[in-house]
């Protein structure tokens, strides 16, 4: 690899911009004291292609969250322009960062996920979804825009006269939602590294101050308290890592993901969604499971690299 000029392709237009620009920096920074060559590219998708061949790239390093990055365009552009990439493949990204595909496909193979259900934004009457809502789940209740990250378009509700606003508002981000039975527990994230025979990395417990991991909690330093490993009897961790591995197998993962993870009070372990481009900032989750085990944030860049070629 240290032969070849590497891209990471960061930023883009999404609504993670800022935290795909610190993630793109980080690793360009690390592969660079590794001695790579690599370079990086903000994403401009009308100039892509222009950009990639003035820049003579022959690996790309995917650093982007979010809409073209992690949802299985960037990977198709890269797979027609034979260009090799880091992380999941085309079908894999676009199932998992869909959580109306990923939720039905968790329940067909038996992977335990929160009660849900599916709404598209053209077929809603939202007093008929509103009662239907109140029906089916009560409160809290967990409504989220099916295609988006970092927390984006993800709203808790605590009083049954605020499901409209949080309808409302997570159809800004998708024209799917899922509205998601609320699991009282902890909060988990289960980091897992390779393709052809994946490993699961200690298991982080997620503590924020707030109560609610949100976009402000995940991003704000010292807002929310890691803890690694997660405080957890050995069968519960073995089990739930079992499970993530499942899940991120089931999609066809590859390189790196992270799967999240809720423990109801009595247990029970629940799959919420899997990021196949987990953040890779000051504050990210990955990187802190990898240096429980040793590996440096300069090393497990170039682990994610290298597998490029597995």
């Amino acid at each position: 690899m240290k032969d070849k000029k590497i891209a990471v392709v960061m930023g883009g237009p999404s609504a993670e911009r800022e935290v795909s620009l610190n993630t793109g920096r980080a690793i360009l920074a690390a592969l660079k004291e590794k001695g790579y060559h690599a370079v990086g590219i903000d994403l401009d998708p009308r100039k892509l292609v222009e950009q990639l061949e003035q820049e003579q790239i022959e690996v790309v390093f995917n650093a982007i969250h979010g809409l073209y990055g992690e949802d299985g365009l960037l990977q198709g552009t890269l797979e027609m322009l034979g260009i090799p990439y880091t992380g999941s493949g085309v079908l894999a990204s676009a199932m998992a960062m869909d959580k109306t595909v990923s939720k039905r496909l968790f329940m067909s193979a038996g992977i335990p996920t929160p009660r849900s259900r599916l709404y598209t934004k053209q077929d809603v009457d939202l007093a008929v979804l509103t009662k239907e809502i109140q029906e089916v789940f009560g409160t809290p209740v967990v409504v989220k825009a099916a295609a988006q990250g970092s927390s984006i378009g993800v709203i808790i509700v605590e009083d049954a006269a605020d499901i409209v606003v949080a309808v409302t508002e997570a159809f800004k981000y998708s024209g799917h939602i899922v509205v998601e039975e609320f699991i009282k527990g902890k909060e988990l994230t289960v980091s897992i590294l390779g393709s052809e025979q994946p490993k699961a990395l200690p298991i982080i417990e997620i503590v924020p101050q707030s109560g609610r991991y949100d976009y402000t909690s995940k991003y704000t330093k010292g807002a929310t308290e890691y803890i690694v490993p997660a405080r957890l009897e050995a069968k519960v961790a073995e089990h739930i890592q079992h499970i993530a591995l499942d899940a991120y197998k089931l999609l066809g993962c590859r390189g790196i993901g992270r799967v999240d993870v809720m423990l109801s009070d009595d247990n029970q372990p629940y799959v919420l969604e899997i990021n196949t481009i987990p953040g890779m900032t000051a504050t990210s989750l990955v990187p802190k499971a990898a240096a429980a085990v040793g590996i440096g944030f300069a090393e497990l860049c170039e682990q994610i690299l290298q597998m490029v070629t597995d």
